[in-house]
């Protein structure tokens, strides 16, 4: 398994996992263009200028909240589920890990105690952003 890992669920990305040891100097997108919310990866030298900007308003249409996660601390295993709401796959999440959770059904189990700082579209709609499901123990 290398330091960017892409895990697909039903035949989509469902999520793009972005390791603590990715340390490639410059830019590196890892969302396609499609994506409603994209993840990048910066390292630049001592010295280097980003010229100041600022953004302007563009109208977007977001259909699926995306979500991304930064273990600041602790280990976490999400769980990949697909559209029958079976367990397809897992992966352990670790201090510095990076992921964008894009589509498929998701869950975590916390294996030592975390910090995360999640970050996704928003307003938050609560229920209405979400469908909760009891899950599959079995993987496909």
């Amino acid at each position: 398994m290398g330091s960017v890992e892409q895990i697909d669920v039903d035949g989509q990305v469902a999520a793009i996992l972005v390791r603590a040891s990715f340390r490639e100097p410059g830019i590196h997108f890892f969302t396609p263009d499609s994506f409603s919310q994209q993840l990048a990866y910066m390292r630049h030298p001592a010295g280097k200028i980003i010229e100041p900007h600022i953004h302007n308003s563009v109208r977007r249409e977001v259909l699926f909240t995306n979500e991304v996660l930064v273990i600041r601390r602790g280990r976490v295993r999400v769980d990949f589920y697909d559209n029958a709401r079976d367990l397809v796959g897992s992966r352990v999440l670790e201090t510095g890990d990076v992921i964008l959770l894009a589509s498929a059904g998701h869950g975590f189990e916390i294996l030592e105690e975390a910090e995360m700082i999640e970050v996704k579209q928003g307003p938050y709609a609560a229920n209405l952003d979400k469908s909760r499901f009891t899950p599959s123990r079995n993987p496909k």
